[in-house]
């Protein structure tokens, strides 16, 4: 239960604990700001820069171990590029230095909790039921670092699938480096595609035609879009997602906003006419300013 003495609470965690923080603070009526999760498209068309395109991929997934809200877990490119640019990020992930935190060299670390790491591990194994192929990772790291033994560590390889958007793994917030990679023939299929999720907290296009992308902007069911680009916070803009992912928004004076109870305070400049209801001929109490004062 709510504790009655908190007015309002801001949760940043997955939907379903959202949905029962919620069902608390409905009681008490309490204002709640939800930043929910994620499973954020990458749109990679054939027109696009794909140097620019590939780095902001591979970055935006496998950066923070996949463990991020605004993470693009959901590749979806052309049909065209679609071989050539899912191998190219199949190469980078598979150089990527995965190892222990305070190494340097460190790209990708350890998931958070043994636990995590089992539901990770969990979905893929999902993704090779469910008919999805593996092109790289989907195991532990096999490494070392000052005489450890990574492998006795919470560290998965970064891992990329080819599978469908109706699969478990494209659908289900994974938070992990967990990429999927799904193609599409034209814009209004990965259109389709990109918002055919629970989710809408971010979308990323990549594309050289600015009017596609702004058509896209405009449809895209998400909180924040960026265009050829990977997720560059700027502090005062409003982050914050729609659907499963909240309805409320952070940043900037969007923070404030909740934060702050708004309160309207009339004093009148000059007495305002009253109607004297109820009374014939005025109120006795009525002065002489107040009879004649007309607005």
């Amino acid at each position: 239960m709510a504790h009655p003495l908190v007015p309002l609470l801001t949760l940043t965690g997955e939907t379903e604990t959202g949905k029962i923080v919620m069902r608390n603070a409905a009681e008490h009526l309490k204002r709640l700001s939800p930043e929910l999760g994620g499973k954020s498209p990458a749109l990679v068309f054939a027109d696009a820069d794909l140097e620019r395109a590939l780095d902001a991929v591979v970055f935006q997934i496998f950066s923070f171990n996949g463990e991020r809200c605004t993470a693009s877990s959901r590749l979806l490119v052309e049909e065209k590029i679609f071989e050539e640019f899912v191998g190219k990020v199949v190469e980078r992930a598979r150089a990527i230095r995965v190892g222990h935190p305070l190494d340097p060299e460190t790209e990708v670390g350890p998931l958070i909790h043994p636990e995590h790491l089992q539901r990770v591990l969990g979905y893929v194994e999902t993704g090779k039921r469910e008919g999805a192929r593996l092109l790289v990772g989907g195991e532990r790291a096999k490494a070392s670092f000052r005489g450890e033994d990574l492998s006795r560590g919470n560290y998965l390889l970064p891992t990329v699938f080819v599978g469908e958007n109706h699969m478990k793994i494209a659908q289900e917030e994974i938070f992990g480096p967990v990429l999927v990679a799904i193609p599409f023939k034209d814009e209004e299929e990965a259109l389709r595609k990109a918002n055919d999720t629970r989710y809408g907290l971010a979308a990323y296009v990549f594309t050289r035609d600015l009017e596609r992308a702004h058509r896209l902007a405009l449809e895209l069911e998400a909180g924040m879009v960026y265009l050829n680009s990977h997720n560059v916070r700027h502090l005062p803009t409003p982050f914050g997602g729609v659907k499963g992912s909240g309805d409320r928004r952070e940043g900037g004076t969007y923070a404030l906003d909740f934060y702050t109870d708004l309160k309207t305070i009339a004093l009148p400049l000059r007495p305002p006419h009253v109607p004297s209801s109820g009374s014939e001929g005025g109120s006795p109490w009525q002065g002489p300013e107040r009879s004649t004062w007309r607005p």
